[in-house]
């Protein structure tokens, strides 16, 4: 039997450009129904499957000429591999009381404390157990000021750290913003506003710095040159250790959260 078969008709979504259209499917799985994202490529010479750690999503990429029926098929074919994929993709953490995530690298345990409505703060932990992020009212709220109050820590760190890089090689910067993006971790617009992912505040702060680093430096050149690249070694001499980590460890921080 056909494992669309018990699932309603997919649903599509079409992107107006000639070149790339996008579209949507859904698959029955162990895991229960998972939605499959169709991209059409006019580069693309055969379907190719790929499972996203950060986003936790499944992507099919079409030749222009390919059917959705043909996709249909091939999807089916590889439900098994679909499986083993996301299988394989790391444990959900939430922002709840118990749960420990990573500030600055380092593992905090959430713990809910009375008093100081809406209050998020770091402290030592008991007994050799590591630090401690309290956060102060009921348990309704603790994932939501979790999320807040790393944002808050995510924004201070880079506002630091742009500011630092920028007076190092004499440019401006424009408004620094915080977004949660599976695609990059950071951005430079023409005009030098800067945005980065609040998740690099999960990660150890050299991270954090180089990707500070990274974007300012499109402020000399707006692409990924040899001269580009000399002025991210200036600002940051041993940036690969960074891009080292974050090609490691970069997906796990979507767990969080």
């Amino acid at each position: 039997m056909s494992l669309f078969r018990a699932l309603r008709a997919p649903t599509f979504q079409t992107r107006h450009d000639a070149r790339l259209r996008q579209e949507a499917l859904f698959v029955a799985t162990r895991f229960g129904r998972v939605p499959i994202a169709v991209r059409r490529s006019g580069q693309a010479r055969r379907m190719t499957l790929r499972v996203r750690a950060a986003t936790r999503d499944v992507t099919l990429t079409l030749p222009d000429g390919a059917s959705i029926s043909g996709a249909r098929d091939f999807i089916e074919r590889h439900v098994g591999w679909i499986e083993q994929r996301l299988a394989r993709l790391p444990e959900q953490i939430p922002f709840a009381p118990g749960e420990t995530i990573p500030i600055r690298g380092v593992g905090h345990r959430i713990v809910l404390q009375d008093g100081l409505r809406g209050a998020v703060r770091i402290e030592p932990g008991l007994r050799g157990d590591g630090p401690l992020l309290v956060v102060h009212g009921g348990p309704a709220h603790a994932a939501r000021r979790v999320a807040d109050y790393l944002k808050r820590e995510a924004r201070k760190e880079f506002v630091a750290a742009a500011a630092r890089h920028a007076a190092t090689l004499g440019v401006a910067i424009g408004r620094i913003t915080m977004k949660d993006t599976t695609s990059r971790w950071g951005s430079c617009s023409a005009s030098g506003d800067l945005a980065f992912s609040w998740r690099l505040i999960l990660a150890p702060p050299h991270v954090l710095d180089y990707l500070a680093a990274h974007e300012v430096a499109h402020r000399r050149e707006m692409n990924h040159g040899p001269r580009y690249w000399a002025n991210v070694a200036r600002l940051v001499p041993d940036f690969e250790r960074a891009e080292t980590w974050l090609k490691a460890h970069g997906a796990t921080l979507h767990r969080y959260g």
